[in-house]
């Protein structure tokens, strides 16, 4: 019996935007076997251009990219039609509690994840974050 009130990650396109590639495809695997729809970008102008085009229901955004960096990809996506769409930042570089705090007070931002990423805690709050129910495993 599914919970009406949980959405179907099938349902629920995530944008995941990284210039590392070994970084996004693990990251796309992870969001992949939830049952989630993915899109990728590798630098700040494809990210725009894609959050614009096909309006994800969540970014997952790295911070360090080239073209744009991470701080002007969250200003460009507050404002027009991609202001609420929520992001979460992945970021490899050590951040300080002040930094981290003043990316977390951005309207956009959901939460922020540090790499390397733990599968089950990136995939509990991408759960969280678009209200979906995770796969069943099989026992």
């Amino acid at each position: 019996m599914e919970n009406a009130a949980f959405g179907r990650p099938a349902d629920k396109l995530i944008l995941i935007v990284d210039d590392d590639e070994s970084v996004r495809e693990l990251i796309e695997f992870i969001v992949k076997k939830e049952g989630f729809r993915t899109e990728k970008a590798s630098d700040g102008e494809e990210a725009l251009a894609k959050a614009r085009s096909v309006d994800p229901d969540l970014i997952l955004l790295d911070l360090m990219l080239p073209k744009y960096g991470g701080f002007e990809i969250l200003r460009e996506l507050q404002s027009d039609e991609t202001g609420s769409i929520p992001i979460v930042i992945i970021t490899g570089r050590y951040t300080d509690r002040s930094t981290s705090d003043m990316i977390k007070q951005e309207p956009n931002v959901r939460d922020f994840i540090e790499k390397p990423v733990k599968p089950q805690v990136l995939a509990a709050l991408i759960h969280k974050i678009l209200n979906t129910q995770p796969a069943r495993r099989p026992a």
